[in-house]
């Protein structure tokens, strides 16, 4: 597919700009979550320069789809002037002031809207700068809540296999993947593991028991194994569970039906904190302001970021139950625990006015409205031998890649390796659509556009990765 470039398109870079710039990024840049060794390569590493709407572009002057909304977060699409010139307008007349033991006006104002959306009795806002503290955050205040409770031998959390939770080291703890811990052991001690819910891989993960024929008894069945974690750990010892709405890692695994409501009931029964992780699935991302409110959860805490700004500033929260915070309210105790961009001026003026563009353009709407043709149209990619699964809700699709249909055979750790970075991530790049192909589990390819596109949209994203999946074969 050929992409026209319109209008607005930046100019594209010099060669002798792109190459004074990739030798800076060679002699100092050190990327997230990248081998460096991009970098001695020919091509060096991608410059993106612009984004408008749903597409961005290299320094090159080549046009992408953004797949993922940068990662997760652009869910108001690129390029939005409003959230700008807020910023700016916030920048000069508070530019910064922390909310330790003072507040200022955004930061108020946005607590009470975030609680305004969120389920239940959750009613107190404490402000990060990113999802990996927040979640870093509710680990703490779980711990600390139990021993105000008296009953400080609380301190475990559980989480799900492949869950990816944030990479602070109490975040570390609860993260679900081996390979991202294993080098930096030994992590905060009282993190395990449970299933989650890949139906895909059912009759693997609980064999004999014949569940791949029944989503909502597999719910069931993953479920109870955290009661079965919690029993055998001990109730006293274990002080909350970590749960996504939709686990991201893994590709796109959604809730079968009564899965979360068999959660709290355990949770309840053995006095054990739920906490929501939505730094992906908030604001939109499955079609309401949190997907605890689309899945019917009533968790005690929730943690949120990305969205929250659709990523013009960066923020985060943990939002937290009365319950909760009820030993806070009189006396002397004090949560010795924050950050010095919590509740950052500028960012929390940001989030307020891209929150009123969700409500005045109905973006949750547009993604509940749109997201069955979304699906509708990643389906059609079942019909290549490749593609074994497509799974997600909202805007928020994964599509598992097998080496056989037939037996859901995944490929090995050298085949995946060939056909994630050595083919496929650089030919859905330059086919012009920028997205992940991940590993973090059985190979996947995952897709969460801006919450602004639509049918047009979809069918572009469709036939980029028909043509792109439809060659892979012969990578291999």
């Amino acid at each position: 597919m050929t992409l026209t470039t319109p209008v607005d398109a930046p100019t594209a870079y010099s060669d002798a700009h792109n190459a004074e710039l990739q030798q800076k990024a060679k002699d100092h840049l050190w990327m997230h979550f990248s081998r460096q060794s991009v970098m001695e390569s020919d091509a060096g590493v991608p410059i993106i320069v612009k984004g408008k709407g749903h597409h961005i572009w290299d320094s090159k002057g080549k046009r992408y789809i953004d797949g993922l909304s940068g990662l997760f977060t652009v869910n108001a699409g690129h390029g939005r002037k409003r959230l700008a010139q807020v910023a700016a307008k916030q920048a000069e007349e508070l530019a910064f002031f922390p909310i330790w033991s003072y507040a200022h006006p955004n930061a108020i104002e946005l607590a009470d809207r975030l609680a305004s959306y969120a389920p239940g009795d959750l009613n107190r806002v404490f402000y990060s700068t990113g999802g990996g503290e927040a979640v870093e955050t509710a680990f703490k205040l779980a711990k600390y809540y139990w021993k105000l409770m008296g009953r400080p031998t609380k301190h475990k959390v559980i989480s799900r296999n492949v869950a990816y939770h944030g990479t602070p080291q109490g975040a570390l703890a609860i993260t679900g993947i081996p390979a991202m811990k294993e080098m930096f052991e030994p992590v905060t001690p009282g993190g395990f593991r449970v299933p989650n819910t890949n139906f895909y891989r059912a009759d693997e993960m609980s064999p004999g028991l014949g569940l791949g024929d029944n989503l909502e008894m597999f719910g069931q069945w993953a479920a109870n194994r955290i009661e079965e974690m919690i029993e055998f750990e001990g109730p006293e010892t274990v002080a909350a569970v970590f749960l996504e709405p939709v686990q991201n890692s893994g590709g796109c695994f959604p809730p079968p039906p009564g899965y979360f409501k068999r959660v709290r009931e355990i949770c309840d029964k053995y006095d054990v904190l739920l906490v929501a992780d939505e730094v992906i699935t908030a604001f939109g991302r499955i079609g309401n302001m949190f997907a605890s409110t689309t899945y019917n959860i009533q968790p005690d805490m929730i943690t949120c970021a990305k969205g929250m700004t659709s990523g013009y500033s960066p923020i985060g929260a943990t939002i937290v139950s009365d319950r909760i915070y009820e030993p806070f309210r009189h006396g002397e105790t004090t949560f010795y625990h924050g950050y010095t961009f919590g509740g950052h001026p500028v960012s929390s003026a940001v989030a307020l006015a891209n929150l009123d563009i969700f409500e005045e353009e109905k973006i949750n709407e547009n993604v509940r409205k749109n997201s069955p043709l979304f699906r509708q149209e990643l389906e059609k990619l079942l019909d290549l031998p490749i593609v074994g699964d497509v799974r997600g809700a909202g805007y928020f699709f994964g599509i598992e890649l097998v080496k056989d249909k037939g037996t859901k055979e995944t490929f090995n750790n050298e085949e995946s390796e060939r056909l994630l970075r050595g083919y496929l991530s650089k030919a859905l790049y330059d086919a012009g659509l920028y997205c992940r192909a991940d590993d973090r589990g059985d190979p996947v390819i995952q897709l969460a556009p801006p919450l602004t596109i639509g049918p047009n949209e979809f069918a572009e994203i469709g036939e980029i990765l028909h043509g792109v999946l439809s060659e892979a074969p012969q990578h291999m």
